[in-house]
């Protein structure tokens, strides 16, 4: 887990009282010390330029969004949006979450040439006391996934909360990482959910761990929110 700051320490104060770069350098004109950050900026643009002309290689990416931080399904369902508004089609499956009006779900069904949500949830494993049930519905989900990853059609394949089914170990974990593995190139698909398996973590390309700081709903009380939660 990453190391963040705890809010009740004492505010970082290290930079305060520095002078502006004019109070540093008196002796030169504004016309100086802008021809001064105007070549700073050049020498920063030219390493960077340096740096993406190394970056050649377009693939298509298994993504995780894990942690205990709110943001790994908003940021999934966000990527949706924008590979829509690039002409990409689209694939969804709620692993979880299957019983919840979404305000994203609303919106992303506005686009059903591009969009297609399967939502296979029926709730959280505390609402269903049924790991039978529970189990089952994993593997109808798991199914329509891997219809999903398999037709060509699409570019993008969101599987919303995969990752708490595999931490309770209700579907096999190789066959998921074999499946990953063997898709096509240029299919991108994100998974989300705390808990991610190590296994599942090596394989992905890009991994962000959402790490709690604050939270309302444990701070404050706040329920779920329309708009924010769902």
């Amino acid at each position: 887990m990453l190391d963040f700051p705890k809010f009740n320490q004492e505010p970082d104060r290290s930079g305060e009282g520095e002078q502006p770069v004019s109070d540093k350098h008196p002796d030169l004109s504004e016309e100086e010390l802008n021809a001064r950050h105007a070549e700073k900026m050049r020498k920063k643009k030219a390493a960077r330029d340096k740096i993406m002309a190394t970056k050649t290689i377009e693939k298509g990416l298994l993504i995780v969004h894990t942690g205990k931080g709110k943001g790994k399904s908003t940021a999934a369902f966000g990527l949706a949006a924008r590979a829509v508004g690039n002409g990409m089609k689209v694939g969804v499956v709620q692993y979880v979450k299957g019983k919840w009006e979404t305000g994203e779900r609303a919106v992303l069904e506005h686009f059903p040439d591009q969009v297609t949500i399967r939502t296979m949830g029926e709730g959280f494993t505390w609402e269903t006391q049924d790991k039978a049930r529970d189990i089952a519905a994993a593997e109808a989900a798991w199914e329509a996934s891997k219809e999903m990853i398999a037709d060509p059609s699409y570019d993008l394949v969101i599987l919303d909360e995969l990752n708490i089914v595999l931490r309770y170990d209700y579907l096999d974990l190789q066959d998921v990482l074999d499946t990953f593995a063997n898709r096509r190139d240029m299919l991108h698909v994100v998974v989300t959910g705390r808990n991610a398996k190590p296994e599942l973590i090596d394989a992905a390309d890009l991994v962000t761990e959402m790490t709690q700081i604050k939270h309302p709903f444990r701070e404050q009380n706040v329920r779920a929110q329309k708009g924010i939660e769902f």
